[in-house]
């Protein structure tokens, strides 16, 4: 190791950062709207001021990218696109082919300037790859997504599959089962690196009690969902499993963020239906997700299809919350096998009820279990080897090339 290149506080080894200069990136964005993917890229530019953004419209991410130092370049004909579901088919899509290149053309301007793409979701790297390559820029593919039957058809996997042997410098996911997903979808094992997501949690000093008064939460038994209001999330799972338990009550928090509104209506008709529209708090988007976390008893994660990662579980161990999750995707590998928390089966409402009636019959029993969750949180997932091992990958990547 004979050099090394320092960015914002983070260093990368070797003989190549040590000979190039700081690398001009483009990170590219579908959606404005903040989910789990845009929270990521919030916090992975950071060590990267003064580089562009090119998002396919305006929003909180905008906003969130331009406190971190980030010049936005907000794309003419994108608007629009990112209500442009990612299992839709072709012929969905033709209607906005006209769109979609004068989008490309646009990217290819931007990524001329740069000298590396990093696309943050499957839409930007789908529109970003082709015109990388023409101008002869490395693009690297943050997939967010676990290309499985659940979320894509078999022609839409394969697809991204090829195009990203073809065009992708590398490929970054989450976990081991985003990258094990990609791989059985045609992808080459040798563009992937597996990268945690990290984050960092501001936690507030006063007890449950105290949290659950100023935020206005019932007494009692209490657990608390925390995602967006989409089938594939499983909160009508929770609700079915809460008719099984008279004693509890349930925050669902999050809100329906992309066409999903026909859910979250139903969501509040199957509590009347179960009569448990009494023991259901839906409290929408929040901004005070970690203090709601601490409020709570429990935290549950009911995902019904895979999830690349889960932010969610993360936080809820960092803010030493007992974690019930379901073992689809990533969860088993955030929790290390039910170590860290408790795994149930998807679409299991009598398991997840069984679950929580153990955890509640005796707390204590569940406390190490706990404490080990939050110092695995503390160790895997935070925000600063996140960034680092981004860095690292950006700057190896520029090297190469």
């Amino acid at each position: 190791m004979t050099g090394a290149l320092s960015i914002d506080g983070l260093s990368v080894q070797g003989a190549e950062a040590g000979q190039q200069a700081r690398p001009r990136v483009l990170f590219v964005s579908h959606t404005g709207t903040m989910s789990g993917a845009e929270l990521v890229l919030r916090d992975a530019v950071r060590p990267w001021a003064g580089s562009t953004a090119f998002l396919f419209e305006d929003g909180a991410l905008a906003e969130a990218l331009r406190g971190a130092g980030i010049e936005i370049r907000l794309a003419r004909r994108g608007t629009g696109l990112s209500g442009l579901r990612r299992d839709a088919s072709v012929l969905r899509a033709l209607p906005k082919l006209g769109r979609l290149a004068g989008l490309a053309l646009e990217l290819a301007r931007a990524a001329r300037a740069s000298d590396v793409v990093y696309a943050n979701s499957q839409k930007a790297f789908l529109l970003s790859a082709i015109p990388a390559r023409l101008v002869g820029r490395p693009i690297i593919w943050h997939l967010h997504d676990i290309l499985d039957g659940a979320h894509f058809g078999r022609t839409q996997r394969v697809v991204q599959a090829r195009l990203a042997n073809l065009c992708a410098a590398r490929v970054v996911v989450p976990s081991r089962a985003a990258a094990d997903a990609f791989i059985a979808a045609g992808g080459h094992a040798s563009r992937v690196t597996v990268v945690p997501n990290g984050l960092d949690l501001e936690l507030d000093t006063r007890s449950p009690a105290a949290l659950r008064a100023e935020l206005g939460l019932p007494a009692g038994p209490l657990i608390g969902v925390f995602s967006r209001l989409a089938p594939w999330k499983g909160q009508d799972v929770v609700i079915e499993a809460l008719a099984r338990l008279p004693d509890l009550r349930c925050i669902v928090v999050g809100t329906a963020l992309f066409g999903e509104d026909a859910y979250a209506a139903g969501l509040r008709a199957q509590a009347e239906h179960l009569g448990v529209a009494d023991r259901v708090l839906f409290l929408g988007q929040r901004a005070d997700v970690p203090r709601l976390m601490q409020a709570v008893d429990a935290v549950v994660h009911p995902s019904v299809d895979p999830e690349p990662f889960g932010r969610t579980l993360v936080e809820a161990m960092l803010a030493g919350v007992p974690v019930i999750a379901t073992d689809a995707g990533a969860s088993a590998e955030i929790l290390d096998g039910g170590a860290a928390g408790t795994l149930v089966p998807p679409r299991r409402p009598d398991r997840l009820a069984t679950a929580l009636a153990e955890l509640f019959a005796d707390p204590d029993a569940f406390a190490p279990r706990t404490r080990l969750a939050r110092d695995r949180a503390l160790t895997r997932y935070g925000a600063a080897g996140m960034q680092q091992a981004l860095s690292d990958l950006i700057l190896e990547v520029t090297a190469r090339a």
